[in-house]
């Protein structure tokens, strides 16, 4: 059988592929496939053929030509990312949000000069790549350059991306080119006093991922059968939200996952918020919350809820309760196990979106009491998408993410109630987001179609 694309999806445990046909005249989703990601094997296309195997059982064939295929990978720990700043509130927080919107898996931010903990922590972590920012531009200048001499000092042979006070250029390429690392100088994330700018650094730290994810352990074989583009998981999923928000407006993307929460929100503050809030906040925005996990992290669930709470909402008493979570599986069968990770979903949905978003503050004075915001205005989010195996299978998904406005205290800025819920029926968000790099139009096609809008 003959297929025009494929797209796999390489995780740290599972490879799931996903065809796609009539690209050019009427694009269909045909179906899936998935395998054990073989990272730890050496070869990762072990995994991806045992997928493309799996897809050819359930599409009924013998075999499948592809034209093309493209894939997301958050194998071998992901994009690995430290990140490096001045003052944690300016750049580097802008700097965080960068490395975060491109998929990154942050492992080390600093403020200020870094110190030889720091040097050893970097060296510990082994970084995929280094992301140093500072001052404003025509700001202060010492500290970039300071941590830049320390880094190239550590000779990781990594790409580092330099995104401070862009009066350091000069100095930086010269550091680095005495090194031997190779550099990237983009515009500064933080140009002005309570200014983002992190879209030239995000599309940067893509590139050099694509460039570098072949040279992962495991991974140094995949371009035998991936012939297009590689992007990070989580970067492909903001990718396809920009490209939805883009057709649709304000919306936020929650994946709910065995061992994370990602949020992605695509949405500019109020009129009413603006005029109140403390920091600047991007358009687009990507948080993960590394402690919510319905499989992996249950255990973390169970205990920030509170074991009689959730015994309560499942109409269990304690030995029945204790006996769902000692057989937990990563998949549920019956009845009783859906409506259990059903309701661990919705606490994790619900407090992963509260970190997500701001809130509003009153503060008293000598004038009396005077309101702030802080964080990210959720309030004109018009669609609530969901994505990911849990809110696109289970069958509580709609009113789980029904249940996000209702649970405003008052001062969360949420979305509102008359907010639209979709889900990506097909759970091919991330799949289109690395096809929206080359086929824009047809990754929109085929999202709307995922989500019944088409």
């Amino acid at each position: 059988m003959k297929i025009d694309l494929l797209v796999a999806e390489i995780g740290s445990t599972t490879t799931v592929v996903n065809a796609f046909h009539n690209i050019s005249t009427n694009p269909e989703f045909l179906g899936q496939g998935q395998g054990a990601t073989s990272v730890l094997q050496g070869d990762v296309n072990i995994g991806l053929k045992e997928a493309i195997d799996d897809l050819c059982r359930n599409l009924k064939v013998d075999s499948v030509e592809y034209g093309e295929l493209i894939a997301t990978s958050s194998a071998a720990g992901g994009l690995r990312m430290t990140v490096h700043g001045l003052v944690y509130d300016m750049t580097v927080r802008a700097a965080k949000e960068a490395a975060l919107g491109a998929g990154a898996n942050i492992k080390f931010v600093t403020a200020g000069k870094l110190r030889k903990s720091d040097l050893r922590k970097i060296k510990e972590i082994n970084p995929n790549i280094i992301l140093i920012a500072g001052g404003v531009d025509y700001g202060e200048r010492e500290t970039a350059l300071h941590n830049s001499e320390l880094i190239a000092e550590l000779k990781l042979s990594i790409p580092v991306i330099y995104a401070g006070n862009i009066e350091n250029q000069d100095d930086v390429k010269d550091i680095f080119e005495e090194s031997g690392d190779e550099l990237y100088l983009v515009e500064n994330v933080y140009p002005k006093i309570d200014e983002l700018n992190i879209e030239p650094t995000r599309r940067v730290i893509q590139d050099v991922f694509e460039r570098h994810i072949i040279h992962a352990p495991g991974m140094e074989h995949i371009r035998e059968l991936v012939t297009g583009n590689i992007m990070p998981t989580p970067g492909a999923v903001m990718e396809a939200s920009q490209l939805l928000y883009n057709e649709i407006g304000d919306l936020v993307t929650i994946d709910v996952g065995g061992a994370t929460t990602d949020v992605h929100s695509v949405t500019e503050d109020s009129e009413e918020i603006a005029r109140i809030i403390l920091s600047p906040e991007p358009k687009a925005k990507r948080t993960v919350e590394g402690d919510l996990g319905v499989y992996v992290n249950m255990r973390n669930i169970v205990a920030m809820v509170g074991e009689d709470v959730l015994m309560k909402e499942l109409e269990l008493d304690e030995p029945a309760f204790q006996n769902l979570i000692e057989h937990h599986k990563p998949i549920p069968v019956s009845e009783l196990e859906k409506r259990f990770v059903e309701v661990l979903t919705e606490h994790a949905a619900i407090t992963a979106i509260k970190r997500h978003g701001g809130r509003l503050k009153n503060l008293y004075g000598p004038s009396g009491k005077k309101t702030i915001a802080e964080g990210k205005d959720l309030t004109g989010v018009k669609y609530i998408v969901g994505t990911g195996g849990a809110l696109t299978r289970l069958p509580g998904r709609l009113d789980i993410l029904k249940n996000i406005p209702h649970s405003n205290n008052g001062t969360d800025l949420l979305p509102n109630k008359e907010a639209e819920i979709l889900i990506d029926n097909h759970y091919i968000m991330a799949s289109l987001g690395v096809m929206s790099k080359k086929y824009p139009e047809i990754a929109l096609d085929l999202m709307l179609k995922s989500m019944g809008l088409r």
